[in-house]
């Protein structure tokens, strides 16, 4: 696989890239903008990457899985946590357009800076990435999806309150990936799909 298009025609023939915006967003936001320059070689690779610290640049089959889950919109307000090299962030961005803005929170300070250097590459405007505090997410603040790219060891019901109504929150938790929904102020649907790895969550 030797670019984006290759790769993007290879998710597509898989299944699991369907949505036509979503599939726009692969094609427009090139991988290699977000792969560390020692990694030149795989970036069109279907696999997860090193970016230091510890974390990686996901798989971009899991990416496209999570973001078929969480059906992003034009207009969207989103939490990317876990930002990493920013790429989700930027595959967000350009989905949700001029009108949607997409926060992206890291905790490791090294990582806020590579991603916010590789969104400003990719011509990225309508999307940031800053520190992560200790408390997970953004209080107070409620989002129309929440996307997590980090293993919880328990379903952080904390991000519940941060949803709108009718908002998605995708996040991994163990060995799976779970799809949240919130229907009204006290019902929170979900979906389970299971045999996953990603990078622990730390908060």
């Amino acid at each position: 696989m030797r670019n984006n298009k290759e790769l993007v025609s290879s998710l597509e023939q898989s299944g699991v890239l369907k949505t036509p915006d979503i599939i726009e967003a692969f094609e427009a936001i090139d991988r290699k903008h977000f792969v560390p320059a020692e990694f030149t070689h795989q970036i069109y690779v279907d696999a997860p990457l090193s970016i230091g610290e510890g974390q990686t640049i996901s798989q971009p089959w899991t990416v496209a899985f999570m973001l078929e889950l969480l059906q992003p919109k034009k207009g969207d307000k989103i939490l990317d946590i876990g930002s990493g090299s920013g790429w989700t962030t930027a595959l967000l961005a350009y989905i949700t357009g001029k009108d949607g803005s997409v926060l992206g929170l890291e905790r490791h300070v090294g990582l806020v800076h590579f991603g916010l250097e590789n969104l400003k590459r990719a011509g990225i405007k309508n999307a940031h990435i800053q520190k992560a505090s200790d408390a997970l997410g953004m209080s107070g603040e409620k989002f129309d999806a929440i996307l997590v790219s980090a293993s919880a060891d328990e379903i952080p019901e904390i991000l519940f309150n941060q949803l709108k109504i009718g908002a998605r929150l995708v996040i991994p938790v163990c060995d799976s990936i779970y799809l949240f929904e919130k229907v009204s102020e006290d019902k929170v649907t979900h979906q389970e799909f299971q045999g996953f790895r990603f990078v622990p969550l730390i908060h």
